[in-house]
């Protein structure tokens, strides 16, 4: 089964009207996990970002991004990553990966190989090639 390693901007463009461009790229991919097609994995960095974005920047009530963290976890194809290799994590960051966030996200991929990550970040995208890791193939 296929395997993908979601980054927190993926996520927020998943459960926002932010970019509808960049929704309806992923829409697909959590289509195929909610029907067992593929495991997304979403690291709880990932979420601890979310969180603090809905609350922050699009000023939910905690109670409904409560509610959101929640349904993301149980639903199928989600794999929410505890665990965190801070030796993979520390072997990528600062270089080729300046931001520690975009390191626990490529660790994961390291440690889940053959798993892609899906990314709309160019900067990071050009880190993980550089490591040599698997990215989501957005179509143009």
């Amino acid at each position: 089964m296929k395997r993908y390693v979601i980054d927190t901007n993926v996520l927020i463009s998943f459960v926002t009207d932010r970019n509808p461009e960049q929704q309806q790229k992923i829409v697909p991919l959590f289509e195929a996990a909610a029907h067992l097609k593929a495991v997304i994995l979403c690291h709880q960095y990932v979420l601890t970002e979310f969180i603090y974005v809905m609350d922050k920047v699009y000023h939910l009530a905690k109670a409904e991004i409560g509610r959101m963290v929640a349904d993301l976890s149980q639903m199928p194809g989600i794999e929410v990553v505890q665990a965190c290799d801070f030796a993979a994590v520390l072997s990528c960051w600062p270089d080729p990966l300046a931001d520690f966030g975009d390191a626990v996200i490529a660790s994961v991929g390291m440690l889940k190989r053959g798993a892609l990550i899906v990314t709309f970040d160019r900067k990071f995208a050009g880190g993980l090639k550089s490591l040599g890791l698997g990215i989501y193939p957005f179509e143009p």
